[in-house]
């Protein structure tokens, strides 16, 4: 489903004592943002918070409350730091239980595994009323409570349960992106970079600027969810850089 007049936000809490002591590089942000993208839905912000309950529980609750959708990626595996089913319910008010369909694909998953333990157990953990999101790459579902998205912290774990989530959340219209580079400072173009995108309601344009081979350079990205405002909004930006007397490259440098 969506709703192009709308614009549908989400926020993302990552959660791990080992992203926050650098022992960890994030992967998430950067996937989870591309593919809300897709789904018609903006990532608008992002907070990192370690293993700690009442860190989780605030986080959750700051952010589901000013965007539609939450996600938390990291800490529903089976060891005593996976916490966030419990802060996660604890936010929403609603206790811990175990999904008996959780359980079902955990035991079928460790029957050659040597069987289901405690620990194993604990990632049949659920908030009361959610529902599980398919995971492909091992037995440990994902969680979905509404607007509320849990999800593993493994990347490659992460990406598939995206992949079981396509199409199934309410968004609007996908953003679309074009890129055009340039060997200038940005800040000799400021006004027109401001002027462009003034000049065109549905644009934003992002200024990302370079060092390279002793020069500076940078590549300014338009992004739209029209195609026509889009085409529209980078043709404008060109011309605006030619007549200034710059070249620009098409694509990004």
């Amino acid at each position: 489903m969506s709703s192009p007049d709308k614009i549908w936000t989400a926020g993302l809490v990552i959660i791990g004592d080992e992203i926050l002591s650098g022992r960890t590089h994030d992967k998430n942000i950067s996937q989870v943002a591309s593919w809300l993208q897709v789904q018609g839905i903006r990532l608008a912000e992002v907070r990192v918070v370690g293993d700690d309950e009442d860190a989780i529980v605030e986080a959750v609750n700051a952010l589901r409350a000013r965007n539609d959708y939450l996600f938390t990626t990291g800490g529903i595996g089976p060891t005593h730091d996976d916490i966030t089913v419990d802060a996660v319910s604890a936010a929403l008010g609603v206790p811990v239980v175990i999904h008996e369909d959780a359980r079902a694909l955990l035991e079928r998953y460790y029957a050659d595994k040597g069987g289901l333990n405690e620990g194993r157990l604990r990632m049949a953990r659920v908030p009361e009323g959610a529902n599980l999101i398919p995971n492909r790459m091992s037995g440990a579902p994902g969680i979905r409570r509404g607007n509320v998205i849990l999800m593993a912290g493994v990347p490659h774990i992460t990406a598939g349960m995206l992949d079981a989530l396509t199409g199934e959340l309410e968004g609007g219209a996908p953003l679309l992106t074009e890129t055009v580079g340039c060997w200038v400072a940005e800040s000799e173009i400021a006004n027109l970079l401001r002027e462009t995108e003034a000049g065109h309601e549905n644009c934003q344009i992002g200024s990302y600027p370079f060092f390279r081979d002793g020069r500076v350079g940078a590549n300014f990205v338009v992004r739209s969810t029209s195609q026509d405002d889009l085409k529209s909004c980078v043709d404008t930006l060109c011309d605006g850089l030619a007549t200034s007397g710059y070249d620009f490259t098409p694509g990004g440098i």
